[in-house]
């Protein structure tokens, strides 16, 4: 080898260490992770929030990641990046701003409306991800393409094996069947007269004829007035004064002791309960509005004996929720949603829902299922005509009957089931209406009337970060009982806290679930001291 090839070979050697050097900080700003702290899911929230607000145009969304528990911000600049980063969070530098992303979504509305097509802003990807079902052949293919081959790089496209479709279901259809005993009563209203059920498989949990429901007639579900649970002594917490949930005795009387996820009856439709909420002190339930417009009774068993209430207020199309007033307006509804197990889990929030949240749903098909966010601001055309917007898009699973029940993050009301693809045998994707928007809509509010709602709340404001409030549904407001940062309040707890009386449910005829959680107690009121204190000869399961 000569010398001027060695001198070449020496100048390419050192060329290419520079360049080794020089490689991995060209894509530093991309993903940096420097410094990047853990947050909890309602903190990064929090942050996002606000670094959102400071970015402004800057921003191009966020989401949270659960494997490392970090906040993720997208943003357009690096000077941006770094104002994201010196907060602990991931800066991750993307090509579409919010801007861009939204007017794709418009795009598609106008080009691309065909039924059974579905499309959400996923932050992950940096793109409008739309899905298209099974039914979407031929010229609607077509008409698909077309469009978002005109948006290359800011869209993407994939297929789903099912059909979307309302999650509304007929009479016929048995509730709880393909699921795991959660279901708001198998075969609701079928129980014997004696039961004193509070969820589990088999029993009327939406309260049938003659059975005691979640809490027997007269009976203080979970703290009745004068219990000193989960509150400070004296407090009517975790079911308000008296009464709390008490189910009717006897066909038809209205069954107050339904929860989110029971089932619903009305119009020759099945569909579920989402949320008990208080509307100007009077009580009343949320569901989804293409329920709402099937019937505008509603009742707790298929035969219609259970009265529970009337539909005040419906939206459906572009939005999907229905507020149904109780019939009885004394009624007392728990404000929570029926679990796996049977046991309930108290509401006493709402919040909006951000990707990668991990949230659960139940409905009376198939009980209780899990997954996470995956896209916000989601358009659904199930056909029709029926074109929803600004819904919530997650891969939970659900079928027909499990329209309208409730999607929570453990005390925190997330969404009301409006529809999707697939089924808990083989999966797809499930839209949710964000109960917030509901809320808004109709001036209910979320725990008032149950836990905080009745008697001495005892407390000052808490305003600990997470912490539940279990009578206003603002969120992160802790006032009910609360008594420090992060305590737990009448009916919720802290942030990942249990209910008011625990996830066990009122045992029916329990007449004092658990008197010793104080304020600052984290730990929730014990449901299952309640066992052995049932009343008028109803048995406890």
């Amino acid at each position: 080898m000569n010398k001027r090839t060695l001198a070449v070979s020496g100048a390419a050697v050192v060329a290419l260490g520079a360049a080794a050097l020089l490689l991995p900080n060209a894509n530093a700003s991309q993903d940096k992770t420097t410094d990047v702290k853990t947050f909890s899911s309602p903190s990064a929230v929090k942050l996002a929030r606000s670094l959102a607000s400071d970015l402004g145009d800057n921003g191009a969304g966020w989401y949270y990641n659960n494997n490392t528990s970090q906040l993720v911000m997208n943003v357009m600049t690096e000077d941006a990046a770094k104002s994201v980063e010196a907060q602990g969070a991931v800066a991750k530098i993307v090509q579409n701003s919010m801007t861009e992303l939204k007017a794709a979504t418009k795009t598609l509305s106008t080009d691309a409306s065909v039924a059974g097509t579905a499309w959400s802003i996923d932050p992950v990807t940096n793109k409008v991800r739309v899905t298209a079902d099974k039914t979407v052949t031929g010229a609607k293919w077509d008409t698909l393409t077309k469009a978002t081959d005109a948006m290359d790089g800011t869209v993407t496209v994939q297929r789903t094996k099912g059909e979307f479709k309302r999650f509304d279901g007929g009479d016929p259809a048995q509730p709880g069947g393909n699921g795991d005993g959660a279901g708001a009563g198998d075969a609701a209203g079928d129980a014997a007269a004696d039961d004193a059920g509070a969820g589990g498989a088999g029993d009327a949990a939406a309260g049938g004829a003659g059975d005691a429901g979640a809490g027997g007639a007269g009976d203080a579900a979970a703290g009745g007035a004068g219990d000193a649970g989960a509150g400070g002594a004296g407090d009517a917490a975790a079911g308000g004064a008296g009464d709390a949930a008490g189910g009717a005795a006897g066909g038809g009387e209205a069954a107050a002791g339904v929860v989110g996820g029971d089932a619903i009856f009305g119009g020759g439709a099945r569909c579920s309960l989402g949320f008990n909420v208080d509307v100007d002190g009077a009580p009343g339930f949320l569901t989804a509005g293409h329920c709402g417009n099937e019937s505008e009774a509603w009742t707790a068993d298929q035969a219609g004996a259970q009265a529970l209430g009337t539909v005040q207020d419906t939206k459906f199309p572009e939005t999907d929720f229905a507020l149904v007033m109780y019939d009885d307006a004394t009624t007392q509804p728990e404000s929570a949603v029926k679990l796996a197990d049977g046991t309930n889990q108290a509401i006493g929030r709402a919040v909006e829902a951000s990707v990668g949240l991990k949230v659960q749903r139940s409905g009376s098909t198939t009980g209780v299922s899990d997954g996470e966010v995956t896209g916000l601001n989601a358009t659904v055309n199930y056909g029709g005509g029926d074109i929803v917007n600004g819904l919530i898009q997650t891969n939970v699973c659900a079928e027909p009957g499990d329209s309208g029940g409730a999607m929570f993050a453990e005390d925190a009301a997330v969404g009301l089931t409006s529809g999707g693809s697939g089924d808990c045998t083989q999966g797809g994707e499930t839209f949710f209406q964000p109960v917030t928007g509901a809320l808004e809509a109709t001036g209910a509010v979320i725990g008032a009337g149950d836990a905080g709602g009745a008697g001495d709340a005892g407390g000052a404001a808490a305003g600990a970060e997470g912490a539940a409030n279990a009578g206003a549904g603002d969120e992160g407001a802790a006032n009910a009982g609360a008594g420090g940062d992060a305590a737990a309040n009448a009916g919720a707890g802290a942030e990942g806290a249990a209910n008011a009386g625990g996830n066990a449910a009122a045992n029916a005829g329990a007449a004092n679930a658990g008197a010793g959680a104080g304020a600052g107690d984290q730990s929730g009121a014990g449901a299952g001291d309640a066992a052995g204190d049932a009343a008028n000869g109803a048995g406890v399961n």
